[in-house]
C-alpha cells in the first residue's frame, strides 16, 4: 500500500479499517517469516525482522499471530515456506510508473497473475529496469500532524538521520535511509510524538499529478493488483490532488 503521496495515505487508512483487514494481516505475516528465515529469529540482531515486527503491531496484528510467524520463518515449527521476492515493472495511466513487489512461493503463478491483473486494467508490463531507476529505496515514516508543525517533526528526528520531513496534507513523512528507522522510532518515542507507519519503500524521484479520469482508471488498476495474495507492495509515482481525492470520494 506505498505510493508515498496523499493518496497513498487515505489508501492506508481504508484499508486498516476495510474488509481488506485480514488479507493486511496476512502479508505482515508472511514478511514476518521471510525476515526470520533469512536472519534467525532475534529482533536485535535482525534489522529486516525487526521493522516487519514494527509494522505488524502498528497495524494491529495480534501478538500471537506474530510469534508465530517469527518461529515458522525461523524453522521452530518445522519446515518453512519458501518464498521468492520478485519485482515486476509496469505502467499505468497517464505514463505512471508502477513497481509491483511480490512474496510467492510460485514464480509462474504470480507472473501470470499480476500480468492479468495489469494487462485487463488499463496498464503495460514494462521490461526489467525499465522503470526501477526512478525509485530508491528509502525508510518512510507516516505521522498525523496533531497540532505539530514541520520543523516540530525535523527537529525530533534531525539527528536520527531524517533526511527530510513532507508535509502530505493531513500527514507528515519521514524520510531516510532504510537503516535510519529505528534510530526515527527511537526519536519520535522520546519526543512523545505519535505515528502510524515506518516501512522500507521504494520512494519515486518524480511524481505525475492524475486527473479525475485517470486517477479512477490509476485506482482499478491498483486495486486489482492490491487483491492479489502475492503481491506485498506496490510503488508507484502517481500522485493525486485535495480535489481529485474529493472527486473519488463521491464515486
Amino acid at each position: 500500500m506505498s505510493g508515498h503521496s496523499k493518496w497513498a495515505t487515505t489508501k492506508h487508512k481504508k484499508a486498516i479499517l476495510d474488509s481488506r483487514r485480514a488479507k493486511s494481516f496476512a502479508k505482515l505475516i508472511k514478511t514476518i517469516e521471510v525476515a526470520a528465515r533469512g536472519g534467525g529469529a532475534d529482533l536485535q540482531g535482525n534489522p529486516a525482522l525487526e521493522l516487519a515486527v514494527s509494522k505488524a503491531k502498528k497495524t494491529s496484528v495480534p501478538a500471537d499471530n506474530i510469534d508465530r510467524a517469527i518461529k515458522r520463518g525461523a524453522g521452530l515449527l518445522g519446515d518453512a515456506v519458501d518464498y521468492q521476492t520478485i519485482m515486476y515493472e509496469g505502467y499505468g495511466p497517464q505514463g505512471t510508473a508502477i513497481l509491483i513487489e511480490c512474496l510467492t512461493d510460485n514464480k509462474n503463478r504470480a507472473a501470470s497473475e499480476v500480468r492479468l491483473a495489469v494487462s485487463r486494467n488499463g496498464g503495460n508490463m514494462g521490461d526489467p529496469g525499465s522503470v526501477a531507476y526512478m525509485f530508491t529505496r528509502k525508510g518512510v515514516v507516516s505521522l498525523p500532524k496533531n497540532g505539530l508543525s514541520e520543523d516540530d517533526v525535523l527537529m525530533a528526528v534531525l539527528e536520527a538521520g531524517a533526511e527530510e520531513v513532507k508535509d502530505q496534507g493531513e500527514n507528515f513523512e519521514i524520510i531516510s535511509d532504510p537503516q535510519d528507522l529505528p534510530a526515527i522510532r527511537t526519536a519520535l518515542n522520546d519526543a512523545g510524538i505519535e505515528y502510524e507507519s515506518d516501512e522500507a519503500a521504494f520512494v519515486p524521484s518524480m511524481q505525475v499529478e492524475l486527473d479525475v479520469e485517470n486517477a479512477r482508471k490509476f485506482m482499478k488498476l491498483y486495486d486489482a493488483l492490491e487483491d492479489l495474495d502475492d503481491v506485498q507492495n506496490i510503488y508507484s509515482s502517481a500522485d493525486m490532488s485535495a480535489e481529485v481525492l474529493a472527486a473519488l470520494d463521491e464515486d
